[in-house]
């Protein structure tokens, strides 16, 4: 099927955040929870939104465990991201190809932009949806919708690409294609279940599913 517009995750989709979140949500629920949270814990509060996770650990201090989560997350960026093996090639030949791009998260936008630029993304997309720009997150099909309103896109020819089901379930519930990466840190049986249309086992496959020629 023709694909003209890609939205992307951002968060373990384009860039490895996922040591960064998992100290954050660590860093947090150590000053506000009431028990040691094990790792398999923490990785189930990554893809919902944070407020969602946070109130498991502490339902009555969300609003403070949010600031104290964001602040740790902000201040470490540049010591844990780094994009994704051939994410960056890939953007950049999309791009280049004429292709409409986006990113739909449910980070804040001032912290997806700082992953972006420490990534040196941050000319690549079109069109940015964060957390900031809507009523209802991902699986919602608001934030997708948004993003094609914006490009003035069809859906029949948009692609989301995700690591986790929320993102997966979003594009089922707005009308788009889905794909799903295989190095996701929820595991790629996961991300099957909920019936992407493709799945990826490197950024660069999106090259041959939309048409793009390569060198191999």
């Amino acid at each position: 099927m023709k694909v003209e517009t890609i939205l992307f995750d951002l968060d373990g989709t384009l860039i490895n955040t996922n040591e960064l979140i998992i100290a954050s949500f660590t860093h947090t629920a150590e000053q506000f929870g009431d028990r040691k949270y094990s790792r398999e814990e923490i990785l189930d509060f990554i893809g919902p939104p944070l407020t969602e996770s946070l109130a498991k650990i502490n339902p009555d201090k969300v609003d403070d465990m949010m600031e104290t989560y964001r602040k740790h997350n902000y201040e470490n960026h540049e010591t844990y991201v780094e994009a994704y093996p051939t994410v960056v090639d890939t953007i950049n030949r999309l791009k280049q190809e004429g292709y409409q791009l986006g990113i739909v998260t449910t980070k804040l936008n001032d912290t997806a932009k700082l992953g972006l630029e420490i990534t040196g993304m941050d000319q690549a997309f079109d069109v940015l949806i964060g957390l900031d720009d809507v009523d209802h997150a991902k699986p919602h099909p608001e934030p997708i919708l948004e993003a094609i309103d914006q490009l003035k896109a069809n859906p029949m020819t948009t692609l989301m690409v995700g690591d986790n089901y929320h993102d997966i379930e979003a594009g089922h519930n707005a009308g788009v294609q889905t794909a799903g990466v295989s190095w996701s840190i929820k595991g790629k049986e996961i991300l099957e279940q909920h019936e992407p249309n493709y799945m990826l086992d490197e950024m660069a496959d999106l090259l041959e599913i939309v048409g793009v020629e390569t060198d191999a």
